[in-house]
């Protein structure tokens, strides 16, 4: 079964890597960016019997590793809610 995970830093927890893309973007005339985060995408392929328990144990993967409490967020995506890949445009 396919999972993606999507990891935010919390509303108020500084983004240094965010703020220096949102600069350099400025810097080449995207003078319009009023606000940039950033954050990372993690895809899992495992081996569940129901989309619930891969639910489950993906959320336990976040809780214990892949996520930072204190610091992120993270939003679970199963296969179904995922968009098909295409090609860039």
């Amino acid at each position: 079964m396919k999972v993606r995970v999507l990891v935010r830093l919390k509303p108020g927890i500084l983004d240094v890597q965010g703020a220096a893309v949102k600069r350099a973007l400025i810097g080449l005339g995207f003078a319009e960016l009023a606000e940039l985060r950033v954050g990372k995408v993690i895809e899992v392929e495992l081996a569940a019997a129901t989309p619930a328990a891969a639910r489950a144990r993906v959320e336990e993967m976040c809780r214990q590793l892949l996520a930072s409490p204190v610091l992120e967020d993270y939003t679970i995506e199963m296969a179904d809610d995922l968009a098909p890949r295409g090609a860039s445009r």
